[in-house]
């Protein structure tokens, strides 16, 4: 299977995938690995915050699509979808090493300035796969697209094409 969008348009207000950090007050097009299931419920009752996980609680997003679809990790492929939002960003702080001071408390005040969106840059060394990812502390900045499902690879004389 491969990942693919069917379509390339952005909303109106949105930002393609960058290399760069994410900007501040910036709305862009990100995506959310998950299974069918966890896909339904999310679809009916939004998004909600996890309890924890590499940057603490939160909503963890990607700007990456590849990125996205490879969770959850423990999930066959057959039963992943990807959930393609659109998010405006807020205040975004960076997160790039292990044990940064800032790694689960980005949001709580009583450690400094207050941030709405932590951002892994990738290459990092913080993901294992080295690609970007990002963790939104309110759901209600996030506002679900559509659902993506992956897509049978096709064939064209004999070689295999991919439409990312």
């Amino acid at each position: 299977m491969q990942w693919a969008e069917d379509d390339f348009e952005l909303p109106p207000g949105a930002t393609r995938l960058q290399s760069s950090a994410p900007i501040k007050d910036t709305i862009y097009v990100m995506y959310h690995g998950t299974t069918k299931a966890t896909a339904e419920l999310i679809l009916k009752s939004g998004f909600q915050q996890s309890a924890d996980g590499m940057l603490g609680r939160g909503v963890y997003l990607s700007r990456d699509l590849q990125k996205a679809s490879r969770y959850p990790i423990q999930s066959p492929e057959s039963d992943r979808v990807v959930i393609k939002v659109k998010v405006n960003v807020g205040k975004v702080i960076a997160i790039n090493y292990q044990e940064h001071p800032r790694q689960k408390n980005w949001h709580d005040s009583r450690y400094g300035e207050v941030f709405d969106t932590a951002w892994v840059p990738p290459n990092c060394g913080m993901v294992q796969s080295g690609l970007e990812e990002d963790c939104v502390w309110d759901p209600n900045r996030i506002e679900i697209l559509k659902i993506i499902n992956p897509k049978p690879i096709q064939g064209w004389g004999g070689a295999v094409c991919s439409y990312i």
